[in-house]
C-alpha cells in the first residue's frame, strides 16, 4: 500500500470513506508497528475500492487507538457533528403496541439483533483458527448455562469439523434455507480481504432457544450476533428479551468489548454504538405500487430516519401485499430505547401515509 494508491481510490471512488479521510501526515506520524496495524484495518477498502466504509477493526482498542483517523470515517457515515459520546439506555417508559396504530397489526413479524464481541479476544478479522475454536468452546459453556434457565432451553449446533456439536452439510443448508443460520462467508470478497471469513467453517455455529425466538450466531462478522424475534404487536417484548439475554450471557462469565466513546465495539464502524438493527414487516401495498416498487418508498422512509428493504432482505422485492422490512438507520449516538420509539413512530407515520393513499 502506498498513499498514492489511496489517492487514486479517492479520485475514482469518492464514496469510499477510508480513502476520503486518509491523511498521509497522520499516517507518517505513526510508528512502523502502528502503520502496519492501520493498513490491516483499511485493507478491505484498498482491495475493494467500491467499499463504502472501507475499514474493519481488528482489535477491541482500534477505535480508541486510531481515533484521530477512524473518528472521521465514523462521523461521516453516521452523520454526527461534534464530539461522539455514546450512551446506552434500554429503559422504555411506555408500552409501544402496534395495535394502537391499527388492530390489524396484531400479528406483526418483529426482530431485534445486536452485534457483540468479547474484550479478551481479537476481533474476527485478526482471529487465528485456534482463537475461533477457543472462542466457540467458551461460548458453548455459556450456552449450556443458558439452556438450563427457564425461558431459554434450546440447543447449539456447530460447523467446526470434529466438534461434538457438528452438523452435516445437508443440515447446515437446511438451516440456511430456513433463514436461521448465516450463509458461507468465505465467498464474500470484503470479508475475505478483512480476514473475517478466514478458517471457514471453524469456530462457526448457532444457538437457538426452545421457542426459536432467540438465536445467537457464533463467528460471523462479529463474534456474536444475538437476535430476538416474534410475531405480535408489542415492540417492547422483543427489546426486553434481547436485553435480558445480554445480561444473562454476561452473568455467565463473558465480558463484551465496549469503547468509552463509541459504545459496543463491532468489526465494522457502521454498527458501532448500540450495534443494533431493529426491524419489522409492514404491509404497504399503496406506497410500494402493490409490492412492485420498493424504491419509491425509500425517500419517504429516509425522511423518517428509516431504512426499507424487501421482505426477504437487501436487494429483494416486497412480499405479498406489499410487505416490506423497515428499520431505524441510527446505531450510534442514539439509545436502544430511542431506536424502539423511532421504529414505532415510523410505523405510525408510514401507516398514515398508506391509508391516505387508498
Amino acid at each position: 500500500m502506498t498513499p498514492e494508491e489511496i489517492k487514486q481510490i479517492r479520485l475514482n471512488h469518492p464514496d469510499n470513506l477510508m480513502a476520503r479521510h486518509f491523511d498521509e501526515r497522520y499516517f507518517d506520524s505513526l510508528s512502523g508497528d502502528l502503520q502496519a496495524r492501520l493498513i490491516r484495518i483499511i485493507k478491505t477498502g484498498i482491495n475493494n475500492p467500491d467499499s463504502q466504509m472501507g475499514a474493519y477493526a481488528m482489535a477491541p482498542d482500534d477505535y480508541d487507538l486510531f481515533k484521530p483517523y477512524l473518528n472521521l470515517l465514523i462521523c461521516d457515515y453516521h452523520g454526527i457533528e461534534g464530539e461522539v459520546q455514546h450512551q446506552s439506555d434500554w429503559s422504555q417508559p411506555q408500552t409501544l403496541d402496534l395495535q394502537d396504530i391499527d388492530p390489524s397489526l396484531k400479528n406483526t413479524s418483529m426482530r431485534v439483533r445486536v452485534g457483540r464481541n468479547l474484550e479478551d479476544f481479537p476481533l474476527p478479522g485478526a482471529m487465528t483458527q485456534a482463537d475461533r475454536v477457543s472462542f466457540e468452546d467458551q461460548m458453548v459453556e455459556v450456552f449450556q448455562g443458558l439452556m438450563s434457565k427457564p425461558g431459554y432451553g434450546g440447543s447449539y449446533v456447530s460447523l467446526t469439523p470434529g466438534s461434538a456439536h457438528e452438523i452435516s452439510p445437508e443440515k447446515y443448508q437446511e438451516l440456511v434455507a430456513e433463514h436461521k443460520m448465516f450463509k458461507d462467508m468465505s465467498v464474500d470478497p470484503y470479508l475475505q480481504t478483512a480476514g473475517i471469513s478466514r478458517h471457514w467453517p471453524y469456530g462457526r455455529g448457532m444457538y437457538v432457544s426452545d421457542d426459536e425466538q432467540l438465536i445467537i450466531w457464533v463467528g460471523e462478522e462479529d463474534q456474536l450476533r444475538i437476535m430476538a424475534m416474534k410475531k405480535g404487536s408489542v415492540l417492547n417484548e422483543v427489546f426486553d428479551r434481547l436485553h435480558q439475554c445480554l445480561e444473562v450471557l454476561e452473568a455467565g462469565g463473558i465480558k463484551f468489548a465496549v469503547s468509552p466513546v463509541y459504545g459496543a465495539v463491532t468489526s465494522c464502524p457502521t454498527n458501532l454504538g448500540t450495534g443494533m438493527r431493529a426491524s419489522l414487516h409492514l404491509p404497504l401495498p399503496q406506497l410500494t405500487a402493490q409490492g412492485s416498487n420498493v424504491e419509491q418508498l425509500k425517500p419517504m422512509a429516509a425522511s423518517l430516519g428509516l431504512s426499507v428493504r424487501g421482505a426477504g432482505g437487501e436487494h429483494t422485492a416486497a412480499g405479498t401485499d406489499g410487505v416490506v422490512d423497515i428499520s431505524p438507520k441510527a446505531r450510534l449516538q442514539v439509545t436502544e430505547a430511542q431506536i424502539c420509539q423511532q421504529l414505532f413512530d415510523g410505523v405510525k407515520a408510514l401507516w398514515a401515509k398508506e391509508k391516505a393513499s387508498v
